[in-house]
């Protein structure tokens, strides 16, 4: 395989033809995956917004499985979660009413921040941390502002108040949470090419 033709999503790598029940499979392992990452919340006492690992898995799930995939996990995550079963962050409403709540516009941004993250990526045509800082750092600043948006039009603060409490207090571990999936991009491919070495097959 070319460089060219060589894949620039990790999963393209590892299953370059996937079957349907195959990436139903994944589809479904995946959201299950941001569900877990899900429970890791803090409840921050001066924002109605908790700190999660959601959008870790959002990240993670956006860089590894590629737009539409990434997409279809989201989308299937954010039906679980209304369908009222206990995927989301505990501390919030339960069901459908979760999107009413302070942290909605956060949630139905993922599916939007996932498939953005994986096009940017599958369109590269090379391997390189920049490209995936920048892709990781415009999923986020996604995911940030329709969580503060919504924010401010469901409390009708200003948008000062918004940024203060919706933004703000997030900015450093959000910061962490992209460079650690930005390491794991590459130790991941560090670790498939080794793998292919290993049985003659080297990935371009």
């Amino acid at each position: 395989m070319s460089a060219s033709q060589s894949p620039a999503i990790l999963l393209e790598a590892i299953l370059p033809r996937a079957t349907a029940r195959q990436n139903l499979l994944l589809v479904v392992a995946g959201s299950f995956f941001v569900a877990l990452c899900a429970q890791i919340s803090l409840p921050l006492p001066f924002s109605p917004v908790p700190v999660t690992g959601q959008t870790f898995a959002v990240l993670l799930v956006g860089a590894s499985f590629g737009a539409r995939r990434a997409a279809a996990v989201l989308l299937l995550y954010l039906a679980e979660g209304a369908a009222g079963l206990p995927v989301f962050a505990p501390g919030g409403a339960p069901g459908l009413a979760r999107f009413v709540g302070p942290t909605a516009g956060y949630l139905l941004s993922f599916p939007l921040a996932a498939f953005v993250l994986g096009k940017l990526l599958e369109t590269g045509r090379h391997r390189s941390f920049l490209r995936w800082l920048a892709a990781l750092l415009a999923a986020e600043a996604i995911i940030l502002a329709g969580g503060v948006t919504w924010l401010k039009l469901l409390t009708a603060w200003p948008w000062q108040h918004a940024l203060l409490l919706g933004l703000v207090p997030f900015l450093p571990g959000e910061l962490v949470k992209v460079m650690l999936v930005g390491l794991c991009l590459p130790a991941s491919w560090w670790a498939l090419a080794r793998r292919g070495a290993s049985s003659g097959r080297i990935p371009s």
